[in-house]
């Protein structure tokens, strides 16, 4: 996963928040966007950003679509950003 893509994921607000919401666990697409002041379509673009950057991946059950946070992606970006700023001496 390069991290210019997972940065300009991340870049935004709202989908900071919409990662913060899934740190603590599985939520819909409704029970986000009633945490957030957003329209449906703007909250479909930035979960399809999210997705797009494998940082949230998403499973139907119904009508509607849960979301989680991809942990794997995260901790793999966790250690790209550590070894990046490493200082070597």
């Amino acid at each position: 996963m390069p991290l210019a893509k997972t940065f300009s994921a991340l870049a935004d607000p709202n989908r900071q928040i919409i990662i913060d919401l899934l740190k603590r666990g599985e939520q819909s697409a409704s029970a986000i966007g009633r945490q957030l002041d957003i329209t449906p379509p703007t909250l479909s673009h930035h979960l399809d950003v999210l997705k797009r950057a494998d940082l949230i991946s998403g499973r139907r059950q119904g009508q509607q679509i849960f979301y989680s946070l991809n942990f794997s992606t995260v901790q793999e970006i966790s250690e790209k950003i550590v070894k990046f700023l490493k200082i070597k001496k």
